[in-house]
Order: C-alpha cells, then structure tokens, then sequence
C-alpha cells in the first residue's frame, strides 16, 4: 500500500510501508515523477540511490519509508532527494570488503552524489542526497 502525499508542483512525496515491496515501488514513483517533471536522464542514478536507502531503511527501521523528491527553482541546480524513517541513529559510511554482500549503499550515495547528509526528525531521521542537473 502506498500513501502518495504529494506529487504537484515541484514537490513529490510518498510513504511506504515497511515491506520489501516497497523498494521496487519507491523507485517506479521516483522515475515516474522525474519523467513527468522532464528530468529524465536523472531517473537511473535517483531510482538506484533511492533503492539503496530505503532498502537501508528496511533492515535497520521498523514503520513507515518517506521519499521526497524536490525540484529545484532557479537559480538552484539540484534535485534534492530525502528518505526518512522512524529510527534515529543517522546511517554510518563504512568500507566494505570485496566479499562483503552488504555494506556500499552509502558509499555510493556519496559517490554519486553532489552532496549528501542526514538529519534528526522529530520521530527518526533523514538522509538527504542532491544530484545536479543535466546542463
């Protein structure tokens, strides 16, 4: 079960349950949201970075996923990219093994990414990522 929240104007929000469904649902709604909004070369690195935090989310948090996709105005030139969950220890980067079947999701947000951190909410927390626009 999804609950769309908001997906009007240049903001785009949605919350999944605490399934393993809702991984490859996240990332249908992000690249359908990204093709509406005419960003569409941004849909493969959103939707697998996506991927990699809510299925983060899904072995370390029990509730309810939030995604939110915000489209920048100008003068900016990145789209701002949050996944939120009920548990408040932020996510530790670590390097993993080569034999290691877990472990990378981090380290490819932060490779991927223009910028990326976490945040305190009020019942958990929010890792954030930003991804510039094609030019």
């Amino acid at each position: 079960m999804i609950c769309v929240i908001h997906t009007e104007g240049d903001v785009a929000e949605w919350t999944f349950p605490a399934d393993p469904g809702a991984v490859r649902t996240a990332r249908t709604a992000v690249r359908g949201q990204l093709r509406s909004w005419g960003l569409d070369s941004l849909q493969d690195v959103t939707a697998l970075l996506v991927s990699e935090l809510v299925t983060n989310s899904l072995r370390h948090a029990t509730g309810p996923i939030g995604v939110r996709l915000v489209r920048p105005s100008e003068p900016l030139d990145a789209l701002l990219v949050e996944v939120s969950d009920p548990l408040p220890d932020p996510p530790r980067e670590r390097a993993a093994q080569t034999e290691d079947e877990s472990g990378r999701g981090l380290q490819l947000v932060a490779n991927s990414s223009r910028r990326w951190g976490t945040r305190p909410g009020a019942t958990g927390k929010t890792v954030w990522f930003e991804l510039a626009l094609p030019g």
